[in-house]
């Protein structure tokens, strides 16, 4: 489903089942992986702001892109209405839904409530605006807003609450277990749009309408490769510390380094306008 033909069908209320589009056979051999992003080239002066927003990830900066008033407000609204669908799902349920089975359920359910055209809009304007225009230049491996994480292709994995992808996603989880047993977890598998607009919207709205600040921590929904491949570790015990710098510290980390995983997403100082993330394992190596 196209930009313009979800709202259509939202205002006229037509969401019949099966109407998102599906995502690519992303665990296998044939993934369709999207189109080169063009990195931005800087100047030397503003290339040492660049990497001073990128290092001071979570602070203000000149320049910096913020929501306006009327949008902050739905902003604030949208968290609140996922987080009740998140409640009423369950977490595990809400790292798979898609956009369009979570309407059907805000329509359904009094205590979540029918999303409004206004949130709508709103949501489709952060789904589609171009990320660059405020500091964020990865790709975006999911075009659409109603894509899916089709549920065939992806595993619980036991004690942990996520999923992961079948094919080389799991493989590649099953083989760090087998080297560095009990000591690594998977903090954070497969996310459907859903769960990162909410993960994302949180960032924002913690970061006062900041989209610059949040898309620095966080992938906008439609660009995280948590949607159809990657994953997230941790050393068990380490708590907070597992998605913070200090993870480079941990035995886990040295390890993953030692045999070859950390072929990092999100590298130090990387052009994608991201922070650091040394726990995320990048399956598919294409920058």
């Amino acid at each position: 489903m196209k930009r313009r033909d979800f709202i259509q069908k939202v205002g006229s209320g037509v969401l019949a089942a099966g109407v998102g589009m599906g995502l690519p056979q992303a665990a296998s051999a044939g993934i369709s992986m999207p189109p080169t992003t063009k990195r931005p080239k800087f100047r030397q002066t503003d290339l040492t702001a660049y990497l001073n927003r990128v290092r001071q990830f979570n602070e203000d900066h000149p320049g910096d892109i913020f929501l306006s008033e009327p949008h902050f407000k739905l902003l604030g609204r949208s968290v609140q209405r996922f987080r009740r669908l998140q409640k009423l799902v369950g977490f595990g349920n809400f790292y798979l839904l898609d956009f369009d089975d979570a309407i059907r359920y805000s329509q359904r359910h009094t205590s979540v409530g029918v999303f409004t055209m206004a949130e709508l809009n709103f949501l489709e304007m952060i789904f589609y605006e171009r990320a660059s225009e405020y500091g964020f230049y990865g790709e975006k491996p999911l075009k659409n807003l109603t894509d899916r994480i089709p549920r065939r292709e992806v595993v619980k994995v036991p004690h942990t609450g996520n999923y992961l992808y079948k094919g080389r996603p799991l493989e590649t989880y099953k083989k760090i277990r087998q080297q560095l047993g009990d000591k690594v977890v998977l903090t954070s598998g497969v996310r459907s749009v859903i769960k990162q607009f909410l993960l994302f919207l949180d960032k924002a709205y913690e970061s006062d309408g900041n989209l610059s600040r949040a898309s620095r921590s966080l992938a906008p929904p439609g660009y995280s490769f948590h949607g159809i491949s990657d994953f997230d570790v941790g050393q068990r015990g380490y708590g907070k510390y597992n998605f913070t710098s200090k993870f480079v510290s941990s035995e886990v980390y040295k390890r993953l380094t030692d045999l070859g995983y950390l072929k990092l997403r999100y590298p130090k100082d990387n052009m994608l306008g991201v922070r650091f993330e040394p726990w995320h394992i990048k399956v598919y190596n294409r920058s």
